[in-house]
């Protein structure tokens, strides 16, 4: 296994509670990801990045984490986790795990012990203040929490049951690493780091990502805890930018190998406003900022590759259209993205066309996140019908709802009762249905990912945009030698042409495309709605 194995892979990322239920009680389970192995196989992904399924009371569905070393008794046993580790090896497929240490639930026995008195040896495993500043939660409100006992507010950048590290302390990291070499040594292949740019935080500064000494934490933990092994770790860093990625992500730094960006999924939302704030996706910006990701890691670095994850609703839903041209514009949607430089990342479901829910209520939406924003909302007068409206947009839950087996009822996610309604289209988009059709966009995921493990052009090619000022159309090429991928993708319902303004190549095959009679005349294509081709050019 080579040292950069993780370049020509492809993850599939698992949210345990809605992937599948083994033992009836409407809760995913570990057993049940073992169950659907073979599908994930046959998928063709050679990664399963999986969602914390460690100790929690779930406030924040498992980011809560209150036992490092134990697993949920929701998910099953440490005996489950270890055989879904043997049972993956065998098949070709490695597991990364959430890495959650920016912060523990406030029921871990640091916290507890820390709470109990000033002078406790936990202490300073928290951040403890006697007055609290403007510092705001991520999730509405103050980051600050008054804790009667001690007398002292205690800091959260996410719910108050989720007390910040201090990462400050050398004790506390040691604890931290203790934990990360318990689990590389169980044989997983990695971490996926959760908010890992917050880690240096500096709240007396009111400084929350990139603090003065991220970078030492990090090559600290590279150096006691994955420097050593073969793995692959990528950071959350909703802060990075063009400017700082290479901080993280330059091999000779000894820091992580990509980091998950977030620039293109903020398109959407109005300047300077929360995310609920919507507005119109401009394609041209999304062009130019993908574009200068993959120009900023041409050289060195690396790039992840995503639409979708537990905290992002889903993308047909989103940026194309899950009504008429659903599977059409799936497809596009995957081709633009898994034709670039870097590792794709797959969300559960994302794989046959799964959509937003658009539920009416809000309790059917029971992110805490989602409900603090829509108790302030209300208690600002802003009008419901406008809430809902970006709820249904935007909401985390619309990724969560249960995974869509089969049309039976519960969409064979459980025999039980779901935790959380099911998207009341799984009889039309599930599973089973997508194995049977062969034009499914199951099997537009499985072309896409065969075509990178066999062709190299996909790894190493370099990335060229064309006509970054068409408005209609997503066109790039990826180059290596005298071999040449175009992608071109018409990204609305509207007809729109693309001209190839260069000499014409010797030969032309098409790889992939999303309709069954595509063109070769790349030199005036005629595309169709959310048409995307992948050709091969010998020029």
């Amino acid at each position: 296994m080579g040292k950069d194995w993780w370049k020509k892979s492809v993850v599939y990322q698992i949210y345990p509670k809605s992937f599948m239920d083994s033992n009836g009680d409407g809760i995913g389970d570990l057993n049940g990801i073992i169950q659907k192995l073979p599908y994930i196989k046959k998928l063709g992904v050679d990664v399963i990045w999986l969602c914390p399924v460690y100790e929690s009371p779930q406030i924040d569905n498992g980011y809560d984490i209150s036992d490092y070393y134990q697993i949920s008794e929701l998910y099953g046993s440490m005996s489950d986790m270890e055989n879904l580790i043997e049972e993956s090896s065998a098949l070709g497929i490695k597991i990364i795990m959430d890495l959650v240490v920016n912060h523990t639930s406030d029921q871990h026995r640091w916290f507890q012990e820390a709470r109990k008195s000033k002078n406790s040896p936990y202490r300073d495993y928290y951040i403890w203040r006697d007055h609290p500043n403007e510092l705001q939660s991520n999730f509405g409100g103050s980051a600050w929490t008054f804790d009667e006992t001690t007398k002292q507010y205690y800091l959260h950048l996410f719910s108050k049951e989720q007390p910040d590290l201090n990462w400050e302390n050398p004790k506390m990291r040691q604890e931290i690493w203790k934990m990360m070499n318990f689990w590389l040594d169980k044989g997983i292949s990695g971490f996926r780091m959760d908010v890992i740019d917050l880690l240096g935080k500096v709240p007396d500064q009111m400084i929350k990502e990139n603090g003065p000494h991220l970078h030492e934490y990090l090559q600290e933990m590279h150096q006691a805890t994955f420097g050593t092994r073969n793995t692959m770790t990528v950071g959350e860093t909703w802060g990075a930018t063009v400017d700082n990625a290479h901080l993280f992500t330059d091999e000779s730094r000894c820091e992580l190998n990509m980091v998950f960006q977030f620039e293109h999924m903020q398109l959407d939302k109005q300047p300077g406003m929360h995310k609920w704030d919507l507005k119109e996706l401009n394609l041209i910006d999304l062009k130019d900022v993908l574009s200068k990701w993959q120009d900023t890691f041409a050289e060195d670095g690396w790039n992840s590759l995503f639409w979708n994850n537990h905290d992002l609703p889903r993308i047909v839903s989103r940026w194309g259209d899950d009504k008429v041209y659903r599977k059409l514009s799936a497809k596009m949607l995957a081709t633009l993205l898994h034709g670039m430089k870097g590792t794709p990342f797959i969300y559960q479901g994302e794989e046959i066309g799964m959509t937003n829910a658009y539920f009416d209520s809000i309790h059917d939406y029971p992110d805490i996140e989602t409900q603090n924003m829509y108790k302030e909302r209300i208690s600002k007068g802003y009008p419901e019908k406008d809430i809902m409206a970006s709820v249904q947009k935007k909401a985390r839950d619309n990724a969560r709802t249960p995974m869509q087996w089969e049309a039976s009822k519960h969409a064979g996610f459980t025999q039980g009762e779901p935790w959380m309604k099911i998207n009341p289209n799984y009889k039309e988009i599930n599973v089973e249905k997508d194995l049977k059709d062969t034009e499914s966009v199951f099997y537009h995921y499985q072309k896409l990912i065969r075509l990178r493990k066999e062709n190299n052009l996909f790894i190493e090619g370099t990335y060229q945009l064309i006509d970054r000022d068409h408005p209609n159309v997503y066109a790039y090429k990826r180059v290596l030698g005298r071999q040449a991928l175009l992608v071109v993708c018409n990204f609305y319902s509207k007809p729109a042409l693309f001209e190839y303004q260069r000499k014409a190549p010797l030969e032309i095959q098409i790889l992939l495309s999303n309709y069954k009679d595509s063109s070769k005349n790349i030199n005036h294509l005629q595309l169709r709605p959310f048409e995307a081709v992948i050709y091969q050019l010998k020029e």
